[in-house]
């Protein structure tokens, strides 16, 4: 038995899309960072062979659930007899572009590997883990990394450390609608690791606690940001709150969560504590009145220098 596994949520630091693939997979180039906001897994061994989630998943079902797939593709790699009970307790939101769903599914396979002991290399559960979804291998990776071609070609980075407030407006976003809107745009010029890499640049990437944030916009964008705010309209709220407040908020992945870094988790936390009061002016007689709040949650991250399981696999 396994309990209590992390499952830790990324943050696209920037994402371009720069092309298209004949089979319609996107070509992107991005910066995954890893936070410490995070799904906790429990895993206890079945000796039937069956694999069953014990944890019911609104609008998730049972066989389609990653982590289900993730497990039964472990034991078809490997010819594994055991099964497994899986317990999965959420608090990274769904369809927030938070790579939940992936960093589960990368936490089972890593957890299912020790506690079976079908003993796969780093390189071939990543590779198990692309079958699943593009997202995973970077979990299985256990390191911050920048992506190219459909997001699985990964070099590892070295990032400073820093502290994010994360806003999950009160909208989820579908990833397959917003790669399929015809308005995404599909050319942004590719760029080059070295283009970004330097301590000096990522130190632009943070702002002090009285500054106007220009967080991450010193360099590239999110190139499906504009898509999501012109179809998601609580999402285009929750970016027009933030910069009322001062905050020049990114969104991460596919949305709908948006993000904005600072130097040190002391900056955030004070940060968060304002925009918690500001919800409450802005928001509390508004309510009455029947106006949406369009801001469901506000949370402080850490980002973290590798996965918590990062060493359970043999490189």
């Amino acid at each position: 038995m396994l309990y209590d596994l992390p499952a830790p949520a990324k943050l696209n630091l920037f994402l371009h899309v720069i092309g298209r693939r004949a089979d319609g997979y996107h070509l992107l180039q991005t910066v995954f960072r890893l936070i410490d906001l995070a799904d906790r897994i429990d895993l206890d061994v079945r000796p039937d062979g069956k694999i069953v989630r014990e944890t019911d998943m609104v609008g998730v079902p049972h066989d389609e659930d990653l982590v289900v797939r993730a497990a039964r593709a472990l034991q078809a790699q490997t010819g594994a007899k055991s099964g497994a009970q899986i317990r999965v307790k959420k608090n990274i939101p769904a369809g927030g572009g938070l790579g939940g769903g992936s960093s589960d599914a990368a936490t089972v396979l890593i957890g299912l590997n020790r506690l079976w002991g079908t003993g796969l290399s780093r390189a071939a559960l990543m590779q198990l883990g692309l079958t699943l979804g593009a997202d995973v291998p970077v979990f299985i990776s256990g390191q911050n990394a920048f992506a190219q071609g459909i997001g699985e070609q990964l070099t590892p980075l070295v990032l400073p450390e820093r502290s994010y407030v994360v806003v999950q407006p009160a909208q989820s976003v579908p990833t397959v609608a917003v790669f399929g809107d015809p308005d995404l745009t599909r050319d942004t010029d590719p760029v080059k690791m070295t283009d970004f890499s330097g301590v000096k640049l990522f130190d632009e990437f943070c702002v002090e606690i009285d500054q106007k944030s220009s967080f991450p916009q010193d360099f590239g964008r999110n190139d499906l940001q504009p898509v999501v705010l012109k179809r998601y309209p609580v999402v285009r709220q929750a970016v027009d709150w933030l910069e009322q407040a001062g905050l020049n908020a990114r969104m991460t992945g596919s949305g709908a969560c948006l993000f904005v870094g600072f130097s040190n988790v002391q900056q955030a936390a004070a940060v968060h504590q304002k925009l918690l009061a500001k919800t409450r002016t802005d928001f509390s007689s508004a309510a009455l009145a029947g106006v949406l709040n369009p801001i469901q949650s506000i949370s402080v991250c850490e980002g973290l220098s590798e996965h918590p399981l990062r060493h359970w696999i043999e490189s």
